[in-house]
């Protein structure tokens, strides 16, 4: 295989995304959101922090009724991440030396119940993974690794403060405390926190942040555990401690569950590139994180890298996590929060743009940084995704990497009664199951469940779902069977037959289908001028002179195709827009 080098990729991209660029803005201006097309596999992902209860929890628990109410607050958001068809949660877990489970390492954060050492009439990570599974969702738990807060903070623990349990891993530098990268029992400490999360939950994660060394303003030093001849430079030596803690992490969490995904979010610059310079904040150099590296040796699974930035800060630097990712998903973490007056002054089209350009270079997903800003709807953002980037559901990209390559047995005797859809339990000795349902109407092809428009829901814990909704339109469903390292069955195919002509036009039932690109077809001769579509109540919504029209982003619902003739007009046939969840 040719390899692609940076040079070429970074002039394929450009060539190309000019071009989009001019017809996002074009959109954007007109307001016209047609939906795009969208991968089958793809992470599409928030950061939900729990620091200073930014996007939960904003209700303390310390009564039973404020336990509820917390908990309420929390599947709300979770509610609206699913009808926006968001897959992965990055839930701030380990805070700054403090944590939001019970632990026998470190204390209960005060986010909680308001009162640090405090715990809860429940446990809030174990609630939050049932509630994002219920939803279809993975879980993984965001870990803060180096910087542990400022004295205050850690005086609020009092004996239970890592600074008076482990003086040893951590020193104080302007009244910050900060874990001791060169100290080598930091990398032992860390990973047990991580090795704690994944023995006791079912997390589907665990994504270290901050793992890296302070940045300069902090004039933090371990260099007197620097020993010149150990045969590295003081910033190769830097790199290594945290190569030491990814490694730790990596040995300890997939020694108990091998499916855990183990992900970090550098800074959103690897280092200066030939012809762009990272403007001296880079991960390489400015932090000594070397996160290609860990894709490299397989010591972590993904990354999100928080980039945070715009134009030549943005793009150049998002072809070269492409060039350096290993076959691994680089999903670009979007600092939407600058779409907040109070915080920036970006426009929804910037973020479109950026979003547009990750799912052109195929980097595996994106991630928004913060939840709250995403839910608030923030210049519309959140409705834009709904309609125009997340308009169906997505499955999660298959570990390629990992040593369990085997797929599911595919799942037995499908088949249809009184809108349920069931079948017989796939059986997998290696991890738990879950089970995507499809729905097309066609032949009874399994290449079809390839096309991520057929997909209806993802993720499915149980052995049947509903789909009365969807019977009058589709002649064709399946069923897959998926483990926790993304690998697919083949599918279970049933096939109805013919579907159901239209309730509401009973005399016409030839059905009408899109074509790849969106757009209905009729045959031109010299008495045909142009085409119309009425919706079901005889409106005219959309008409053409010529013999094809656009069917995107109609709303759902049946449609008549009318052919406009020199006399009068002709009916061609109905179409039916299929009905995704809604997003508000």
């Amino acid at each position: 295989m040719t390899r692609i080098t940076r040079h070429t990729l970074f002039s394929l991209f450009f060539a190309t995304f000019l071009s989009t660029l001019s017809t996002v803005s074009v959109m954007a201006q007109s307001n016209l959101y047609e939906p795009i097309s969208t991968p089958k596999h793809e992470v599409r992902a928030v950061w939900l922090a729990t620091i200073k209860s930014l996007d939960w929890p904003r209700q303390k628990a310390r009564t039973a009724a404020q336990v509820e109410a917390q908990k309420r607050e929390l599947t709300n958001i979770l509610d609206q991440l699913q009808r926006a068809h968001i897959n992965t949660v990055l839930l701030q877990t380990r805070i700054r030396g403090s944590v939001i489970y019970p632990s026998k390492y470190e204390p209960w954060d005060e986010t909680i119940t308001g009162v640090p050492c405090q715990a809860p009439a429940y446990d809030p990570l174990a609630f939050a993974i049932d509630e994002c599974h219920k939803r279809g969702m993975e879980l993984h738990a965001w870990v803060v690794s180096i910087p542990l807060g400022n004295t205050d903070k850690q005086k609020h623990f009092g004996s239970q403060s890592i600074t008076r349990r482990h003086p040893e891993l951590c020193k104080q530098v302007g009244g910050e405390w900060f874990m001791i990268p060169g100290e080598p029992k930091t990398a032992d400490y860390i990973a047990t926190i991580c090795r704690e999360i994944a023995e006791n939950y079912d997390v589907d994660g665990i994504s270290l942040d901050y793992i890296r060394y302070p940045e300069s303003l902090y004039k933090f030093s371990d260099k007197h555990l620097y020993k010149s001849g150990s045969g590295l430079s003081f910033s190769d030596w830097k790199r290594a401690n945290i190569d030491r803690i990814v490694r730790a992490v990596h040995d300890q969490v997939k020694g108990v569950k091998p499916w855990v995904k183990l992900s970090s979010s550098p800074i959103g610059k690897y280092d200066d590139l030939r012809r762009q310079s990272s403007g001296g904040w880079n991960c390489y150099t400015a932090v000594n994180q070397d996160p290609k590296l860990w894709l490299e040796k397989g010591w972590q699974d993904l990354l999100f890298p928080m980039m945070y930035f715009q134009g030549k800060n943005f793009y150049p630097f998002l072809c070269d996590w492409a060039e350096g990712s290993h076959g691994h998903p680089v999903v670009a973490g979007l600092g939407i929060y600058f779409l907040d007056p109070s915080e920036g002054r970006w426009t929804l089209n910037e973020v479109r743009q950026e979003m547009h350009a990750t799912r052109f270079v195929g980097n595996g997903g994106i991630c928004f940084y913060r939840s709250d800003f995403f839910t608030r709807n923030v210049k519309g953002l959140y409705n834009n995704a709904c309609q125009e980037f997340f308009p169906r559901p997505a499955l999660q990209p298959r570990m390629t990497w990992a040593s369990d390559l085997q797929a599911p047995s595919t799942p037995a005797h499908l088949r249809l009664r009184g809108g349920q859809l069931a079948w017989d339990e796939s059986k997998d000795n290696s991890t738990s199951v879950s089970y995507t349902v499809y729905g097309w109407y066609g032949e009874p092809e399994e290449g079809c469940i390839e096309n991520a428009a057929n997909i209806i829901t993802t993720a499915e814990k149980g052995r049947q779902y509903d789909v009365a909704a969807h019977v009058a339109r589709f002649n064709c469903f399946a069923v897959t069977a998926s483990d926790r390292f993304g690998n697919e069955s083949s599918p279970a195919i049933l096939h109805l037959g013919e579907v159901q002509r239209s309730p509401l036009f009973p005399d016409h039932p030839r059905m009408l289908h899109p074509d790849k690109d969106g757009f209905l077809h009729v045959d031109a001769t010299k008495n045909n001028k142009g085409l119309l579509l009425r919706d079901a109540q005889g409106k005219v919504v959309r008409q053409s002179q010529r013999m094809s029209i656009s069917a995107q982003g109609l709303q759902p619902g049946w449609y008549r195709l009318e052919i406009i003739r020199k006399k009068g007009t002709g009916i061609a046939g109905d179409l039916l827009v299929p009905t995704f969840p809604p997003c508000r």
